[in-house]
């Protein structure tokens, strides 16, 4: 019978890259010829038995409390993000709990789309399901791109980093940050299409999704090599707006360096916002019954 492939890829992934040293076990002998940690050694700090931690990692059909799942994430060093996809793959299965389905439409609601409009000095956009662009401000499509004017299906923040030659000259540090993307995606659901059409089209795509690593970013810097202004910084902070759990807004400034804020004050300037620019909430915004929420 086929197990959960997911989970015993993922675990594998986690278990390999272990450090021995770092849970006071040698890191070479004559009994270690692999990297990482053996599955004994897994099942032994995590407090079950070997043959229960081997049928976990082959995806086998058994139902671990979250009090064991908590205890195999702590014993393969795990973060918060890797902790929570663990306990995803395994209410994943028949038989456990499934994720709240989601709605068929996704829109931003009105309101936000008037905030994000009043960010003058910050590039701003919102994510939704599957990292899914829902709006964006005028600055956002100056700095990245007119993410309104593509096709609804292209409106992907994965999709053009991972695909778009222009994502790849405007990143300074795109195959870095498109693996990071490829890391975020793990943590949603609805995301089969998108990943086949990602695997089929990029061998690096398929490299990282090969790699099981999760990740999700709240803040932090981007390097950009914009075709306007030349090289900036900025500084990022992703909220989460009240009563849209499955949307997440994310506020673009120049860092604290003076070359990146000449750069920001200039791409400000390069033009005035058209007065009835259309927002991508409009009614083809159309979402798989199975999507969730994307982190960045």
């Amino acid at each position: 019978m086929a197990g959960n492939v997911d989970l015993s890829q993922f675990l594998r992934r986690c278990r390999d890259r272990v450090d021995p040293e770092s849970v006071g076990l040698p890191e070479r002998g004559a009994y270690r010829r692999v990297p990482g940690l053996r599955r004994e050694e897994v099942a032994q700090l995590a407090g079950v038995s070997t043959d229960y931690y081997t049928r976990l990692e082959q995806g086998r059909n058994i139902t671990p409390s979250d009090s064991v799942l908590d205890a195999v994430a702590e014993a393969l060093r795990l973060d918060d993000a890797e902790r929570a996809h663990l306990h995803d793959l395994v209410k994943a299965r028949p038989g456990r709990r499934a994720r709240r389905t989601a709605p068929s439409v996704q829109r931003a609601r009105p309101g936000l789309l008037r905030f994000l409009e009043s960010f003058h000095d910050h590039a701003a956009f919102i994510l939704g399901r599957r990292g899914d662009i829902l709006a964006t401000n005028h600055l956002c499509r100056v700095l990245m791109a007119d993410f309104d004017a593509m096709p609804y299906r292209e409106r992907n923040l994965t999709r053009w980093i991972v695909l778009s030659p222009e994502a790849r000259e405007l990143y300074a540090d795109w195959e870095r940050l498109a693996a990071e993307m490829t890391a975020i995606l793990r943590l949603d659901a609805g995301t089969a299409e998108l990943v086949g059409e990602l695997t089929m089209k990029s061998e690096h795509f398929s490299r990282w999704w090969d790699d099981h690593k999760v990740l999700t970013r709240t803040h932090g810097q981007k390097r950009f090599n914009h075709p306007l202004v030349g090289k900036l910084t900025i500084d990022y902070q992703a909220l989460t707006p009240p009563g849209e759990d499955d949307q997440t807004l994310f506020l673009y400034m120049p860092a604290a360096d003076r070359a990146s804020q000449e750069a920001w004050r200039l791409l400000a300037d390069w033009s005035t916002p058209a007065p009835d620019h259309p927002q991508a909430d409009s009614t083809d915004h159309t979402a798989s019954a199975s999507d969730d929420r994307s982190s960045l």
